[in-house]
Parts: structure tokens; C-alpha cells; sequence
């Protein structure tokens, strides 16, 4: 798969760009994934894409690369993600644009996150928002 092809399989839906925390066990290792509906300050909420997506590294430096070898490390993806279903070999939803041949029915099926969350430029604690969608 080139890199174009691979970037094509993001859906929009803006659940990656949700932040995330995640609990440290006694012993150190990391424990659960707590998914918040607060959504990265570069997610334009209406469209559910990065506003500034080529160079997202510049103001948000931890953001995640998700890359074919990558895929399979991030367990916070939802079971809905084309990355996440294209490693596992599994077909994409009808509602992913790539089947639909159109971006909005990843929002009309209300996989996305518009209308859900709020940035973190108004969000305050991350604590305050930690949400148990299924979708996540």
C-alpha cells in the first residue's frame, strides 16, 4: 500500500484526536484507556478532520503516526478505525467514504464525533470529561 492509499483510509470520524488517559498500576504498568470527549485543539469539530493535518507535528508533537507497522501497537483505536480493520483483514463499514464515495457518511451514520466533544481549548480538566461511548 503507497502512503496515499494508507492516508485515505482515515474516515473522519475524529476518534483518534480525542484525548485519552490512562491509569499506571502499582507495578508500573500502564493500565486502562479512559477516552474523553475532549478533542485535540487542531480538530475542527464540524468536519472532524486536523485543521493543520501536513504539519500537526509542529503544534502537537506527541501526536500518534499511525503507520501499517504502528497499527498494531495503539490499543486505543476503535474497533471502528479502517487502519485498525485493514491490519486485522477485515473489509471497511459501508459508511466509510472509501466504500460510500462520500465523506459524509461517516457523520450521517453518527460514527463520528461531531456534536460530541469539545476542544481543549475550552475543555478544562480532562478528568471532567471522561465519557464510555460504544463506539470507542
Amino acid at each position: 500500500m503507497t502512503p496515499a492509499e494508507w492516508e485515505s483510509l482515515c474516515d473522519g470520524c475524529g476518534k483518534c484526536c480525542l484525548h485519552k488517559l490512562q491509569e499506571e498500576e502499582e507495578d508500573g504498568s500502564l493500565g486502562a484507556v479512559m477516552h474523553t470527549n475532549v478533542a485535540c485543539r487542531l480538530l475542527d469539530l464540524g468536519s472532524c478532520r486536523c485543521k493543520k493535518y501536513p504539519t500537526r507535528f509542529r503544534y502537537v508533537p506527541d501526536c500518534v503516526q499511525l503507520t501499517p507497522e504502528t497499527v498494531h501497537d495503539v490499543n486505543w483505536l476503535p474497533a471502528s478505525c479502517a487502519y485498525r480493520l485493514v491490519a486485522e483483514g477485515k473489509p471497511l463499514a459501508w459508511w466509510h467514504p472509501l466504500v460510500s464515495g462520500d465523506p459524509a457518511t461517516v457523520h450521517e451514520a453518527g460514527i463520528s464525533v461531531r456534536g460530541r466533544c469539545i476542544s481543549e481549548t475550552r475543555a478544562g480538566p480532562l478528568e471532567h470529561h471522561i465519557v464510555e461511548w460504544p463506539d470507542l
